[in-house]
């Protein structure tokens, strides 16, 4: 589990493709592969990779077919920067919301507008995921954890603050790049059985 609060940038150090297959090595900042083992889960960009070596701020992630077609991380290369968070543990600060890592799809900025004390991103998302959106819902972009501030024909916008934007892959992001996308688990369950309810009312 994660709480979509992003703890910092990574770089991407090399790649190992393989067919259908990639390792990614990650350079972390100082200290924040402390306790860190193998087998454990790191979200990337919003995704949930298992560690599988460690070496210093150095980590180990392998990445499968399926991950690299639906993500954004199959587009990374060497010097590219990502979103990064540790699994939440019991008693940690749940800033965000619970997130899962488990990416729905990719969405695409198609406006950004920047203001003196803060920043407008519009997205466009696959028409079976826009049901699931809400004004002042949560969503989790590339595995931030962010309110919904209104919604548009093809999807939402959401305002970022300059904090958000120092820590966060946001602060360089442009018009046509590529999201991950988690849908909020909670809204997709409820969506989800009041259609299954009324399919059965209707049949």
């Amino acid at each position: 589990m994660f709480t979509g609060i992003v703890q910092g940038l990574i770089k991407v150090k090399s790649l190992i493709r393989k067919e259908e297959f990639c390792t990614l090595v990650l350079s972390f900042p100082e200290g924040k592969t402390a306790g860190l083992v193998p087998g454990a889960s790191v979200a990337i960009n919003g995704t949930c990779l298992t560690a599988t070596e460690i070496h210093g701020n150095d980590a180990h992630f392998d990445v499968i077919a399926s991950t690299l077609r639906i993500t954004n991380l199959g587009e990374l290369d060497v010097g590219s920067v990502a979103n990064f968070e540790r699994a939440a543990r019991i008693g940690d600060e749940i800033g965000g919301h619970q997130t899962s890592g488990h990416i729905h799809d990719l969405a695409v900025i198609s406006a950004r507008e920047d203001f003196p004390d803060n920043c407008k991103l519009t997205f466009e998302v696959p028409d079976v995921y826009r049901k699931y959106l809400m004004d002042k819902g949560y969503i989790a972009l590339n595995g931030c954890s962010l309110t919904i501030a209104g919604l548009t024909e093809k999807g939402f916008f959401v305002f970022l603050i300059p904090e958000t934007l120092g820590v966060t892959t946001f602060g360089s992001a442009k018009a046509g790049d590529k999201i991950n996308l988690e849908i909020d688990p909670s809204t997709q369950t409820i969506v989800d059985t009041i259609e299954r309810y009324l399919a059965t009312r209707n049949a």
